[in-house]
């Protein structure tokens, strides 16, 4: 069995998301059957986490596992017969050869989404932005990111918290930022809920439009409200950024996917 470590990008604004689904188009489910072609052998591809529909990754983390008919290709090799295959938004970075036990998702320590506010209308940006027409105080909402920073009940921010094993994440960074015309968010953790990113932001979206406040905002971190839900932000403004693994530094200031101007 060989088994390789690849990093990829893609726009999920064509796909129901990362994971394989019988009757729908996938990222995970391209890359599967362009693996196949490639290695001429049923193949495991497995992602370091789930992106939802209309999600884009700039660098998603994937294991290809496959026991290749005849010489495996080298990781070039491979990238290159990938990419030949693959539709033109979803784009192989980098392949390497990985240890056998390798696994994308048990093996990472840390995931990094990134999401994208525009504060303009754009004729351009509209499949990685969500566009807030209402002004925003920046400085209200980055007081209410900072209280997400740390261990927390994310039961108002997720999609059926009953069904979840447990709703406590540990939130290793919170920051946002404006930049041009856009406002952008970035969060890491060691993983996420369903949903948990485009709540939050959703929420703070609230506290810059000042219907809501950092306080209140704080409370949902203590007791379950079910508000959050109706604040979801649209996935076309997240970005899974970067996902990290032992030994891995993370990532510098928060930068914008794609910028905008402010005019």
């Amino acid at each position: 069995m060989r088994v390789w470590r690849i990093e990829v990008e893609y726009e999920g604004t064509r796909y129901a998301g990362w994971q394989s689904q019988p009757h729908a188009r996938t990222v995970q489910g391209e890359l599967s059957k362009v693996a196949e072609q490639v290695l001429s052998a049923r193949v495991e591809v497995g992602g370091s986490g789930r992106t939802d529909a209309g999600v884009h990754a700039l660098r998603q983390v994937a294991h290809l596992k496959a026991n290749p008919k005849g010489r495996a290709p080298d990781p070039a090799q491979l990238k290159a017969g990938l990419n030949k295959l693959l539709p033109h938004d979803i784009n192989v970075l980098r392949v390497a050869n990985a240890q056998p036990d390798f696994h994308a998702r048990h093996d990472a320590v840390a995931r990094y989404y990134v999401y994208q506010i525009a504060q303009r209308r754009t004729a351009f940006g509209k499949p990685f932005v969500w566009w807030v027409r209402d002004r925003l105080d920046v400085r209200s909402m980055s007081a209410a990111c900072g209280l997400v920073v740390g261990r927390h009940d994310f039961s108002s921010f997720c999609e059926s918290p009953s069904e979840q094993r447990s709703t406590l994440v540990e939130v290793g960074r919170a920051e946002l930022k404006a930049e041009g015309g856009l406002v952008l968010f970035r969060i890491g953790a060691s993983h996420f809920l369903w949903k948990m990113v485009r709540r939050i932001v959703g929420a703070l979206v609230e506290v810059g439009r000042g219907s809501v406040s950092a306080e209140e905002f704080g409370g949902m971190l203590e007791r379950y409200s079910n508000a959050p839900a109706a604040w979801t932000a649209p996935p076309s403004g997240l970005f899974l950024e970067r996902v990290l693994y032992e030994g891995e530094a993370p990532p510098g200031p928060p930068r914008a996917p794609f910028p905008l101007s402010a005019e």
